[in-house]
């Protein structure tokens, strides 16, 4: 991970979105990627664009893992796509559980306030990309966008039960990648 001064970002949930979904992941030879992200995330790198990832762990304020498990398991990610070429600015994390009424846990915006005041983006042009609904709130909840993938929880949700509509659906990351290229 390296900052290399992007002039735009995509925010990124983790888990059912860049990796398959494993259900309190915390084990780095438990990562899989999803087919598409290496070329989805490729094409945005080459488009100027810097990759940051914001992810719930509530696994850890439940005492499932530990803040080091978590950190295995996002390096095994970086390493994964830095061996294609693909950069990720950073990794930020919340670590609490719902109870806890911290600033961090999305839909929260925490970890986007940290990231913009770190990487100096304007919160009104961010989008984040997830599959959960509180992905697309924490985007909309600063005045960007969010796109819910249909992988990982995201085949569950029910859009016409949810208050939060998604700026746009995907079935999968380079679906996203390629709206968010095409739209302006």
């Amino acid at each position: 991970m390296g900052i290399k001064n992007y002039s735009k970002y995509i925010c990124f949930d983790r888990d059912g979105t860049i990796n398959k979904e494993v259900e309190y992941l915390s084990r780095p030879e438990d990562v899989e990627l999803y087919p598409e992200v290496i070329p989805a995330l490729k094409k945005l790198n080459d488009a100027g664009y810097g990759i940051i990832i914001v992810t719930n762990q509530s696994g850890i304020g439940r005492g499932y893992y530990t803040e080091d498990d978590m950190h295995a398991v996002n390096n095994k990610i970086t390493q994964l796509l830095s061996e294609q070429g693909i950069d990720v600015e950073k990794f930020y994390f919340c670590p609490h559980i719902s109870n806890d009424g911290c600033r961090c846990r999305k839909p929260m915006s925490g970890m986007l306030d940290d990231a913009a005041a770190e990487f100096g983006f304007e919160m009104g042009k961010i989008i984040v990309v997830g599959d959960k609904i509180c992905d697309v709130e924490l985007g909309q909840n600063v005045g960007g966008r969010g796109i819910l993938l249909r992988t990982g929880h995201g085949y569950k949700v029910d859009l016409n039960s949810e208050v939060v509509k998604p700026d746009y659906v995907c079935e999968d990351l380079l679906e996203a990648v390629d709206w968010i290229l095409n739209s302006k």
